[in-house]
């Protein structure tokens, strides 16, 4: 991204139909947004999209009539991993109160607690494959 800030709420929530869909026009990211609770209105997301295209977020593809097709070029994963760092940042760079916070509040489920224990099995194999110790 251009712009090294992250993205604001209302960006990540306008972002969202681009990372689910290949290409779009504003009006069709727009649709899909007025669908949600509280989803932003077309003028809102027009704009929205330009600033999206200005921090490098966003870019035009090619035209349909008088309308551009956006696509993402940063990736969901970059900016959930920024948000990240930044939040582990401010609790002096130890995740522990993240992980616990997830755990005590039960929003990690048996599927999710599933899909961890399996990320947790592949890095200790990679480590040991690497000779690393933890």
């Amino acid at each position: 991204m251009k712009d090294s800030a992250s993205l604001s709420k209302l960006e990540m929530l306008v972002m969202k139909p681009f990372w689910e869909n290949e290409c779009l026009l504003v009006r069709e990211a727009s649709e899909y947004l007025k669908s949600l609770e509280n989803g932003p209105d077309y003028s809102t997301v027009q704009t929205i999209v330009g600033r999206l295209e200005k921090k490098g977020a966003l870019k035009r593809t090619s035209k349909i009539g008088n309308a551009w097709l956006f696509e993402a070029i940063i990736e969901r994963k970059q900016i959930v991993g920024r948000l990240i760092d930044d939040v582990i940042r401010l609790l002096g760079g130890v995740p522990n109160p993240i992980i616990s916070y997830l755990v005590e509040s039960e929003k990690i489920g048996k599927d999710e607690l599933k899909e961890i224990r399996a990320m947790i099995a592949e890095k200790e194999k990679r480590e040991r494959k690497e000779g690393k110790h933890g």
